[in-house]
Formats: C-alpha cells, sequence, structure tokens
C-alpha cells in the first residue's frame, strides 16, 4: 500500500522529469510554492482550508503530465475526500448565520407591526362610524315631509310627467360603457409579471466564494479574458467531475459559452481572477474577494430551479 510521502515522490520525479523546478511550477499553475512542497512532503495542514487539497492535486498533476484521476483512484485510500465534506459545513454555517439574522430582525421590527396594525383599526373604526352618520343623515332627509317632495296635481287629476327618471335613467346609459373597467383589466394583467433572475453572494472564504442562481429560466456560463489579457480556468460539477477541460482564454480565444442549465452546482477555478470577467444569463458576476490579491479562485455557483419546473 502507498502513503502519501510515496504520492509526492511521485509528483517531484514526473517534476524533475520535465526539468521543471517548484517555482517553474507555481509560475504555471498560480499555486503558492509552499504549497506545492506541502503536496510533495504530504504536509497537507499548511494548505488554508480542506477544499483546496484535492484541487491543488489535479494541479499539479496536470502541470507534470500526471492523470489525476488515476493518482486520485491509486491512493485513493490516503487523500482525503475533501469537497462532499467541506461545502455542506460551510452551507449550514451560512443557513445558521442567516436564522440568527432573521430572528434578531423579527425581534426589532415586532413592536413597529404592532402599532402599524393598530392604526389601521383604529383607523378602519373611525371610518366605520363616519359612514354610519352620514347614513343614518341621509335617510333622515329622505324621509323629511316637506312640500318639495309633494306632488303636485293639476286640475285635470293627472301628476305630472317625472322628469328626474328620465334624468336617472339617461345617467345609467352613459355608466353602460363597456370601456369601464378597462384599468382594472391592465392591473391584473400586470400582476402576473414574472420576477427578474437574482445572483448572490452567499459566502466567501479565502479564495472560494459560493453564489445563488435563483428566479432563471436556464444556467448560461459565459467566461471571457479581459483585452490584452490571458486566463485560465477549469469547470467541475459537485462530484468533482470535469466539465470543461482546463483551458486558456486569451485575444485569440477570447471566451468560451456553455450551458449547465441540467447541473446543480459548477465549479469554477481560475487562474488569473483579475483578467477575467464571467457572465451568468449575460449578468455579470462581481467578485467579492479582490481579484488583484486573491489571483487564483474559486467561483461555486448553485443553480436554484424554480418551483414547478
Amino acid at each position: 500500500m502507498f502513503s502519501l510521502t510515496e504520492l509526492g515522490k511521485r509528483l517531484r520525479e514526473a517534476r524533475e522529469e520535465k526539468g521543471l523546478t517548484l517555482d517553474d511550477l507555481q509560475n504555471i499553475t498560480k499555486i503558492q510554492k509552499r504549497y506545492l512542497a506541502g503536496i510533495e512532503e504530504g504536509k497537507y495542514d499548511i494548505i488554508p482550508g480542506k477544499f483546496y487539497v484535492r484541487a491543488f492535486i489535479k494541479q499539479y498533476a496536470e502541470a507534470v503530465g500526471l492523470e489525476p484521476e488515476r493518482l486520485f483512484e491509486e491512493f485513493k485510500t490516503e487523500i482525503p475526500s475533501v469537497y462532499e465534506d467541506d461545502l455542506p459545513e460551510q452551507l449550514s454555517r451560512t443557513h445558521s448565520r442567516r436564522e440568527i439574522s432573521t430572528n434578531s430582525k423579527l425581534f426589532e421590527i415586532f413592536p413597529k407591526i404592532l402599532l402599524t396594525i393598530f392604526i389601521i383599526g383604529l383607523a378602519i373604526l373611525v371610518w366605520y362610524f363616519a359612514q354610519k352618520i352620514l347614513t343614518n343623515t341621509l335617510s333622515d332627509q329622505s324621509t323629511d315631509p316637506t312640500t318639495d317632495d309633494l306632488v303636485e296635481i293639476g286640475e285635470s287629476g293627472t301628476p305630472p310627467e317625472n322628469k328626474e327618471t328620465e334624468v336617472d335613467n339617461s345617467d345609467e346609459s352613459e355608466n353602460s360603457d363597456p370601456s369601464v373597467g378597462n384599468d382594472q383589466t391592465e392591473t391584473d394583467e400586470g400582476e402576473g409579471e414574472e420576477k427578474s433572475q437574482e445572483l448572490t453572494a452567499v459566502e466567501s472564504d479565502g479564495e472560494n466564494t459560493l453564489y445563488e442562481l435563483k428566479n432563471a429560466e436556464r444556467f448560461e456560463l459565459k467566461i471571457k479574458a479581459t483585452k490584452n489579457g490571458a486566463t485560465w480556468i477549469k469547470i467541475f460539477d459537485e462530484n468533482n467531475n470535469v466539465l470543461q477541460d482546463g483551458v486558456t482564454l486569451n485575444d485569440n480565444n477570447p471566451e468560451i459559452i456553455r450551458d449547465f442549465s441540467e447541473e446543480d452546482t459548477v465549479n469554477i477555478r481560475i487562474g488569473r481572477a483579475y483578467e477575467t470577467e464571467i457572465y451568468i444569463n449575460d449578468e455579470k458576476l462581481t467578485f467579492m474577494n479582490d481579484p488583484n490579491e486573491n489571483v487564483t479562485q474559486n467561483i461555486i455557483i448553485r443553480y436554484v430551479v424554480k418551483e414547478g419546473e
């Protein structure tokens, strides 16, 4: 059975066969030299966060011409499976902080909610009594036996024509216009509009940032190199399966466009973040970590499919 030291020897021998120093390998992979040395010596505890152990080993192996998956299979009992364990733990911490924040905000606004309900109830009560008083006043006026409301009878004994009835009927015919109510129809139609997509940063830890994509019909990913710039990218799914082999983007090969609507989670490994632009359904993604300070970054995008689809 092999040990982690033998894995380091295997990587070191492949590097030396290619005539590469650790400084050369650092320039190729953009991984700090001390982390590369730690991988060769099996000192994974110096690497910041378990998330990067397997990713760094993969990049090292690819740079020296070894097959990462074959190495992982050969040393599967020694190399820790870190991605699946680390991401749920991060998400759990995120949900906990959300619940605490939600509860504290609820306690702050609860008295305001009660005051608002009280004011609304008082306004309704005042309106009710005002309507009742107004109705009683109108009722009393309609039953007042004044001479103005008496019907005069002519000498012939025939009451005069009721002109007010004709006026009322005319008003009713004018109000029967079918155009009335169009405003209500237009309002009802406007209520069916769909929400626009939401691209939100959920958590950021060192070079690793998790985003959520919601209210989106699809998940189209476009990655570009800035003008006169160059970047290296590689894309994995949530099980570390390669969705896009490592590729360099520059003026000759400026962008890639992929549709990942069938994926739940996509992990984008970027070599030079400060010369990289990422678009999700044509919406530009904002880096949470300064790309000039964190040159190498992992951008994780979790696609939350709309309900009913």
